[in-house]
């Protein structure tokens, strides 16, 4: 039996699941010899650790952080892949699963999470606008490569959308005599878990999804804990210019959230008590283009309502020297 396979075997029961738990390699080594077949130097040892870890159908992972490794969790296309935000009627959710309440409880992890974000970005300086017919169950699928979850606004004028900011009145014109957008739109990806399986996907994705706009964010709400996937994210996005952020949180921590209308509607210490659980690590930056590419807005707003009611939020507040809150009307 080759090495690599015998490796396959031995490590899932030596391999802490928690990464904060790591094991170092020296004593990986010692307790992978009690049960190996064959003499192997430590170095070759090392080189299959190290070349398995960036496998994502091997059971090995290394610390993003720190050192050590630890066993990685079977990839969760149901939770973690491109369908999760669609009606349950399509893509993987409902392929892969009969368990209703398994379903629900995916589903309303995804509503926490998206909650968590609106919440965060709101009270950060950021004006968010969320795309939500565009996934609606007789949405086609080829959605998931057009619209984002949410559009993060950025006024170039003022300060927090708690507090709603009169635009600059004379910056506000100069811009717009130079055709300049006093504001920057960048699309955002939103996803619950990493996976070293799924990340491409959840990138192209994103990219696909902003490229009419200023840029694009990927979104986890789970901590980036693999180092060959940080290190993959991290090359897409200093190649392509998308963001990726991880939220640090969990699904155990998402399920003890509250439910999302009392996220969003929170009182202040409530707010500062559910952003206190964040624990934000900024993986790569997004580059933000000088423009929009108008012709595919154009052709959004041909396609979607909600584009149209983007532009309309936008237009009023523009109209009014005022940044607001988007508000359905």
């Amino acid at each position: 039996m080759s090495l690599r396979k015998q490796l396959s075997d031995i490590l899932p029961t030596l391999l802490p699941s928690n990464p904060s738990d790591a094991i170092k390699g020296t004593e990986l080594i010692r307790l992978t010899r009690l049960q190996l077949v064959g003499n192997y130097s430590d170095a070759s040892l090392r080189y299959h650790f190290s070349i398995m870890s960036c496998d994502p159908a091997s059971p090995i992972a290394k610390v993003e952080k720190g050192q050590g490794y630890y066993r990685r969790s079977a990839p969760l296309p149901a939770l973690s892949g491109a369908q999760e935000l669609l009606s349950l009627t399509q893509g993987r959710l409902d392929d892969l699963t009969a368990d209703q309440g398994v379903v629900d409880g995916a589903m309303m992890r995804i509503r926490k999470f998206r909650a968590v974000v609106t919440r965060y970005f709101e009270i950060n300086g950021r004006f968010p606008f969320a795309f939500r017919q565009a996934f609606a169950k007789d949405s086609p699928i080829s959605n998931l490569w057009k619209y984002p979850e949410l559009v993060l606004v950025d006024w170039e004028t003022g300060g927090s959308p708690d507090e709603e900011m009169s635009l600059d009145e004379t910056m506000l014109a100069f811009k717009q005599r130079l055709g300049i957008a006093p504001f920057r739109l960048h699309a955002a990806r939103l996803r619950i878990q990493p996976s070293l399986a799924t990340y491409r996907e959840d990138f192209f994705q994103t990219l696909s999804v902003s490229m009419w706009a200023q840029g694009g964010e990927l979104i986890y709400a789970a901590p980036v804990e693999d180092e060959a996937l940080a290190d993959g994210l991290r090359r897409l996005g200093a190649a392509f210019g998308v963001g990726v952020t991880s939220f640090g949180l969990t699904a155990e921590a998402l399920e003890e959230l509250p439910r999302p209308a009392n996220i969003l509607n929170a009182l202040p210490r409530e707010t500062e008590a559910i952003m206190s659980r964040l624990d934000i690590h900024r993986i790569c930056a997004p580059s933000s283009r000088p423009h929009l590419d108008w012709t595919a807005l154009g052709s959004m707003r041909n396609e979607s309502e909600e584009a149209e009611k983007l532009v309309q939020w936008l237009t009023r507040c523009i109209d009014g020297r005022r940044a607001e809150a988007f508000k359905d009307e």
